[in-house]
């Protein structure tokens, strides 16, 4: 439990606050303490090692006197802009463009080396890949929330951002348009989802324990969706 927060709260998520430490490091707290942000945060140093855009970040905090739990704290590099889903909102970034964007970053990773395997078909992925874990910093898209971050098969990290995309896209309410449109640009640029990757990410999503008996309703028609649009082998 973060009993002392360092600074600020900046904002807050399902699972996670962020907290101001000064201009240029925040600090990533997940509430529920089951995580393992040291794991996260050694994945981070690696695809960042190797140009990926993600914050930079901090293996411990001794400059501050901050006492971290590894398993929820994350020191990291503090970004400017707003999420690519704001940016979408705003009119300053279309959400077609935006859906492409995730599709390169996508590809841009799944080329990168695995931390710890060896089989070259197997790579890292971030599977929650979504318009709310990219910041448009002025240096371009930076990639967020690497809690979910494990290696396998790059199918899968495909399918689940199609699936989160899918689910805006079929709830009705004022993100469903533009989330098609995303989806739509998304599968038109990556590689085609295979039926066993998509079938794995619904699983995944259904047993996301964040997600709303609404949310979870959403998936079969968010699954429906993605095949009628006939990016699927």
């Amino acid at each position: 439990m973060l009993t002392t927060p360092p600074g600020r709260l900046l904002g807050s998520g399902r699972r996670a606050d962020v907290y101001e430490i000064d201009e240029a490091w925040v600090l990533r707290h997940e509430r529920e303490g089951g995580g393992d942000a040291a794991a996260e945060g050694a994945v981070m140093r690696h695809v960042h090692a190797h140009g990926y855009p993600v914050p930079r970040v901090r293996p411990s905090d001794s400059r501050t006197g901050l006492v971290l739990d590894p398993r929820s704290d994350l020191v990291m590099e503090r970004l400017s802009g707003p999420t690519m889903l704001q940016a979408c909102l705003a009119g300053t970034l279309d959400v077609t463009e935006a859906g492409s964007i995730l599709a390169r970053l996508l590809r841009r990773l799944h080329a990168l080396p695995a931390l710890h395997s060896t089989d070259p078909a197997v790579c890292v992925l971030h599977l929650d890949l979504h318009p709310e874990n990219v910041i448009m910093t002025p240096g371009g898209p930076r990639v967020i929330d690497w809690s979910d971050t494990r290696e396998g098969d790059p199918a899968l990290d495909r399918a689940a951002s199609a699936v989160i995309l899918a689910q805006a896209a079929v709830a009705g309410d004022g993100l469903s348009v533009p989330a098609r449109a995303m989806l739509t640009a998304l599968l038109a640029e990556a590689s085609p989802l295979t039926r066993p990757a998509l079938t794995q990410a619904l699983r995944r999503r259904a047993a996301n324990p964040t997600m709303s008996p609404t949310e979870e309703e959403l998936l079969g028609a968010a699954e429906e969706l993605i095949l009628s649009l006939g990016q699927t082998s």
